[in-house]
């Protein structure tokens, strides 16, 4: 069986030889089987935004390869990684165009990595198919498919772009800390939306929270970074009976030292 992604040695440094040089990826090595949801946490600098960023094709890495479904993407620039990625943004408002409706969105979506035509609107067909994915989300928005994505909550926006990032199947799902920026009440909305999308479309997905207890709960499998390393993977029985105070720990025995100060205790 081939693995959904794999991630070989990679190493990233930001300003090599000035004095603000920063080893962001040092070494990292990950596999995901289909299907996995992954959530992976660690402290600030850890490296986990940047091993998103670096699947993505935000920069080059330095060394290491980066194979998605068999394929070798290493070299490609980001916008032909948009073939075999969605994504969700930690801000609601990146990833939807706030002056166009919510069925205009979805259509950009749904076609995205198609041949543009001059012809634009949306059809009965697709308009059907919109309206039974939002009905889906539970929030009433399939009634309002031609109300402005701007004029919607932060919830509600990464509810759509959540739909939106999985309309067409991608080979991989990123969640970029995607309910960091919710009220708590709505994040678990929000979280619970994910799960449901992640499991009906049997996509393979990456997570990074700051909130271990969201790390837990989520996924079937946790990953902790240190330093641009993966220090801790667990899955399965394991992943399920973790408690935060057993992770605190593992962070402490894995990295030599205490958590002091992180957003993630604190989460």
């Amino acid at each position: 069986m081939s693995y959904a992604l794999e991630i070989k040695d990679v190493h990233k440094v930001f300003n090599r030889g000035t004095i603000n040089e920063k080893v962001a990826l040092d070494g990292v090595n990950l596999n995901l089987n289909p299907g996995d949801f992954v959530t992976i946490i660690g402290g600030n600098g850890a490296g986990k935004s940047t091993t998103l960023n670096a699947v993505a094709g935000v920069w080059p890495v330095d060394s290491g390869q980066i194979i998605i479904d068999g394929t070798d993407i290493t070299g490609l620039p980001e916008h032909k990684r948009a073939a075999y990625l969605g994504r969700v943004f930690q801000d609601p408002m990146t990833g939807t165009a706030a002056t166009m409706d919510i069925e205009e969105n979805m259509a950009l979506a749904y076609r995205r990595g198609e041949r543009r035509l001059l012809r634009w609107g949306v059809s009965r067909a697709e308009r059907s198919l919109f309206r039974e994915k939002l009905m889906t989300l539970g929030l009433g928005l399939e009634e309002r498919m031609t109300s402005k994505v701007g004029l919607l909550s932060g919830g509600q926006r990464q509810a759509i772009t959540l739909l939106m990032a999985s309309l067409k199947q991608p080979k991989l799902l990123l969640l970029d800390e995607h309910t960091a920026a919710l009220d708590p009440k709505t994040a678990a909305k929000v979280l619970e939306i994910s799960d449901k999308i992640i499991s009906e479309n049997h996509l393979t997905a990456m997570m990074v929270t700051h909130n271990m207890r969201d790390a837990i709960a989520h996924g079937n499998r946790l990953v902790m970074m240190h330093e641009g390393r993966v220090i801790y993977d667990v899955s399965g029985e394991e992943k399920k009976n973790l408690h935060v105070k057993e992770l605190l720990a593992k962070f402490e025995e894995a990295s030599g030292g205490e958590f002091a100060n992180d957003r993630m205790i604190l989460a």
